[in-house]
């Protein structure tokens, strides 16, 4: 994907830990169109390539907005990003979207959780905008730490926003079930946020029988999959080329087609994004991805070769 150069045109920081940016074009054209859900990669160094989340509404064509949380755990990119200045430039590829919206109309219920906001406040501006039935629900710890709140206090769909604050009044909290419950029968459910918070509304969502295929969730990063003694070296063999390769229990099988010349689009390399989706034509999976659905995973006939290994002794990937 063709990569270029945007000017930092705003820096404008929110909480503490939140800063969002505002990115244009330096000749002030349009930038390509987007939809609500997408992200952009920023090419923040070499090899440190990171996603973000765009919150603004997708009608704007001015502007690329994200607003990225300084993260203590991060791995770079977001340290990188607050070290930023408004007059910068900095490199972007995409957008691109592994996060849309349910074409057919819809009750669209948004939960966010922390930073999880960014892709669903856009989805809410073109929501509103177009004249769609939805609701949003931001939990974040305390006000302090939640972006945006004047901005969803005096929209014009503020009587959809509920906010939850884990210090506020236990009456305010979110009450998952009973939101799920008051569920239409059309509704889809849009969940983005902390590992803790995706797993929990999507238990609940499971709990109250809402199917996988109106469920749709998107992760800013995988959980650390740490190597154990279960993982064993296998082989990889390409179908169009015929070519082996042996995947040792250490290195991961986009790093060693990579290594051998084999060039797969990737993106995260953490199993988020979905970038490196590659079908699978014999062998089985072992899945450490956060980006397939359970039904997805059964089939067995895509893997993220990114993180994810082999439970048989070899994989015949369609490449």
């Amino acid at each position: 994907m063709a990569s270029r150069l945007l000017l930092v045109a705003a820096r404008v920081r929110e909480t503490e830990d939140i800063v969002t940016f505002d990115l244009a074009d330096p000749e002030g054209r349009d930038l390509a169109p987007f939809t609500a859900g997408a992200h952009i990669d920023i090419e923040l160094g070499p090899g440190l390539t990171r996603q973000y989340s765009l919150l603004n509404d997708p009608a704007e064509r001015h502007r690329y907005q994200v607003g990225i949380l300084k993260d203590p755990h991060s791995r770079g990119g977001s340290v990188a990003m607050h070290g930023i200045a408004a007059g910068d430039f900095v490199r972007i590829a995409g957008p691109r979207n592994h996060f849309p919206l349910h074409p057919a109309p819809h009750h669209a219920l948004l939960l966010a959780g922390g930073i999880g906001i960014t892709p669903l406040l856009s989805m809410a501006r073109h929501l509103h905008r177009t004249g769609q039935d939805f609701a949003l629900h931001y939990c974040a710890r305390a006000p302090a730490q939640a972006a945006f709140l004047p901005a969803l206090r005096s929209c014009g769909f503020a009587g959809k926003v509920l906010l939850h604050f884990d210090n506020g009044a236990a009456a305010q909290r979110l009450d998952i079930a009973a939101v799920l419950a008051d569920l239409p029968a059309d509704a889809h459910v849009y969940v983005c946020g902390p590992g803790g918070f995706m797993a929990w509304c999507l238990e609940a969502a499971a709990t109250a029988g809402i199917t996988e295929d109106r469920v749709h969730r998107e992760y800013f990063k995988a959980a650390e999959a740490a190597a154990t003694a279960m993982d064993v070296a296998f082989q990889v063999r390409l179908a169009s080329s015929g070519q082996v390769f042996e995947i040792p229990a250490e290195a991961t099988i986009l790093r060693i087609l990579r290594a051998n010349g084999v060039q797969l689009p990737a993106s995260c390399e953490s199993g988020v994004c979905g970038t490196c989706l590659t079908g699978v034509l014999a062998g089985t999976p072992e899945h450490r991805d956060c980006y397939l659905t359970k039904a997805e995973r059964e089939a067995g006939d895509v893997i993220m070769p990114c993180c994810s290994r082999a439970i048989s002794p070899f994989l015949v990937l369609d490449i």
